[in-house]
């Protein structure tokens, strides 16, 4: 780890004022930041601690939900509102990472936390996201883990949250505070795709600090029928090959509304409108909900070591949608 300079933030104007002078982190848990530092990708002059502000707190706006960027994982999975109200966000925390891990890692960390590409993560590799320009070492390499959508001739690295997929299908606002003051971003505007810039991870500008994630009141309407399923090689401790948010609000035996999010195959967390399009208006049903699967992929640009990726989120959705339908019963 090279040497760097220590800054605990006082508040969030400090905090702000201190990530804007440039080649800074912010350190929220540091389960990403750390180990990247540690290895030497991540190389900051100056690491701008923020465990002191005021920013933990989950609180009821009335139907609807108010996270604090510094909640951590595992308190926001436990929380009665959030299980009684957005039990698929509850779900999508609950699958990630450790117990441990969860108990250190904040709302604000999952939204803003790097790729696990291993290319990215290994110095003598070539990656545009590390060092623009060097060339991408998974598109002509072994690219199992690696995105299927969403993808640029500069980069295929796959978005790892969980949490994210699920707070795009429920519409989550993000607010922040920056050097021109605070704003609120949609979460499907937050993440950027890799372009020729893939580099550039989100739509934040250099001191730019999140504050709190919003769940509107109008996406608890999704609770009794929506789930997160994850697919990966082991049960726990483990990245998602395929993740699908779903929710539905069927009504007199229609599907009146959908949402439908994809983990683990896109280089952002994915919503697929295609998909809800496909399903709205109809009633539930397995061969429906194989359809709006297939639309979901139809842009899917797979390589040959994770062409299996495709099939295998055609079914992941069709299985969670058909989940959702149930009331989230198999």
């Amino acid at each position: 780890m090279e040497p760097f300079s220590y800054v605990r933030a006082s508040d969030a104007e400090a905090a702000v004022r201190e990530g804007a002078a440039g080649d800074t982190a912010f350190l929220a848990g540091g389960t990403t930041l750390v180990d990247l530092m540690r290895l030497e990708v991540m190389r900051p002059h100056r690491v701008i601690d923020l465990g002191g502000l005021p920013l933990g707190d989950i609180e009821d706006t009335g139907g609807g939900l108010r996270i604090g960027a510094l909640a951590r994982n595992e308190d926001v999975s436990r929380h009665a509102l959030v299980l009684a109200r957005y039990p698929m966000l509850a779900q999508a925390l609950a699958s990630g990472a450790s117990g441990q891990i969860r108990t250190m890692a904040t709302t604000g960390g999952n939204l803003l936390q790097r790729t696990r590409c291993p290319y990215f993560r290994d110095r003598a590799a070539a990656c545009n996201k590390r060092a623009p320009g060097s060339g991408c070492a998974a598109i002509d390499g072994y690219a199992r883990s690696h995105a299927i959508l969403g993808t640029s001739d500069r980069c295929i690295a796959t978005h790892p949250s969980d949490m994210s997929v699920a707070l795009v299908a429920l519409d989550a606002i993000v607010h922040t505070r920056g050097p021109k003051g605070a704003r609120q971003l949609p979460i499907a505007e937050l993440h950027t795709l890799p372009g020729q810039h893939p580099e550039l991870e989100s739509v934040l500008v250099p001191g730019e600090l999140v504050t709190h994630v919003e769940l509107p009141a109008a996406s608890a309407a999704f609770a009794p029928a929506s789930i997160y399923v994850k697919v990966r090689d082991r049960a726990s401790f483990a990245f998602a090959l395929v993740s699908a948010a779903v929710a539905l609000d069927i009504k007199a035996g229609v599907i009146r509304a959908a949402r439908v999010a994809l983990g683990g195959v896109a280089t952002k967390p994915w919503r697929s409108h295609e998909a809800e399009d496909a399903i709205v208006g109809h009633p539930p049903a397995a061969a429906r909900f194989a359809h709006a699967a297939t639309l979901a992929l139809a842009a899917a640009r797979p390589r040959p070591s994770n062409a299996f990726k495709v099939p295998l989120a055609q079914r992941t959705i069709t299985h969670a949608l058909v989940l959702a339908a149930s009331g989230g019963r198999p």
